[in-house]
């Protein structure tokens, strides 16, 4: 096996560890070819390098632009081989200690893949994820969401009546009498998570009270990207690093890994 690692990061290492997870992705996605890709939903690389190798294997995968790998390197390889992929289709890099059994696993390389379809939902190796505040005050600092915990709903107080008259529990909640500026622009009702259980991740969803001209939602990916919350039917898929802004400056942030 080439070893990638005997340099420090050099370029043409990560070009070598880039070639080979294209090669690796490539002999995977060949069985779609010929318009089959269109029942694809996303791809799942799974990851375990050792701690040493990990930062050429993130320069491999262009991270810090995870778009680039995906409509550049991962896009080509469909378009060669009539993949039909779907406008929709994911992709998602998951660092992990153990590469799952249910994904395909490489032979010379710690990484594995897992291709998703309609019958085949993306692996729910990540069910839980940590919900931290970084602005406002909030009943605890740090909340924890998983697949099995049914409706996530976020607002200010905990025990709030709607105004059909039913009450709400806010799991996540703000309280009114707090002196923090943030909490007054939240909503009673102003939003929800939940999990998605074909689409393996979870959604963030405006309620009643997070929508214009009420009390606004917006969130900021990783890449940048700008997502306004506008309807309470449509919702975000939550990605690692997400911020989330509630009302004028309430601030969240989404995340897979328990930071502590």
């Amino acid at each position: 096996m080439f070893d990638f690692f005997k340099k420090e990061e050099s370029s043409p290492d990560v070009k070598a560890l880039r070639q080979n997870l294209l090669l690796f992705i490539k002999d995977q996605l060949k069985r779609w070819e010929g318009g089959e890709g269109a029942n694809l939903k996303g791809l799942q690389l799974f990851l375990s390098p050792s701690a040493e190798e990990r930062h050429v294997y993130e320069a491999a995968l262009f991270v810090d632009d995870p778009d680039k790998f995906k409509k550049e390197e991962v896009q080509r390889i469909a378009d060669d081989y009539a993949i039909d992929l779907p406008a929709d289709w994911t992709l998602e890099f998951l660092f992990v200690e153990a590469l799952p059994a249910e994904a395909v696993k490489a032979i010379d390389l710690p990484v594995a893949l897992h291709v998703s379809t309609k019958k085949q939902p993306m692996l729910t190796a990540l069910t839980t994820a940590y919900l931290r505040v970084m602005t406002g005050e909030a009943e605890k600092e740090i909340y924890v969401l998983s697949d099995k915990g049914g409706k996530v709903c976020i607002g200010r107080e905990r025990r709030v009546q709607t105004p059909e008259g039913f009450m709400r529990e806010n799991n996540i909640a703000f309280p009114s009498e707090s002196n923090n500026k943030s909490n007054k622009f939240i909503s009673r009702q102003h939003a929800h998570i939940a999990w998605n259980r074909d689409a393996g991740g979870f959604f963030l969803y405006a309620d009643e009270g997070g929508i214009p001209p009420r009390n606004k939602i917006k969130v900021q990916t990783t890449n940048g990207d700008i997502i306004r919350l506008q309807s309470i039917r449509v919702g975000h898929h939550l990605q690692e690093g997400d911020q989330i802004v509630l009302g004028e400056s309430a601030l969240l942030q989404f995340s897979y890994k328990d930071h502590g």
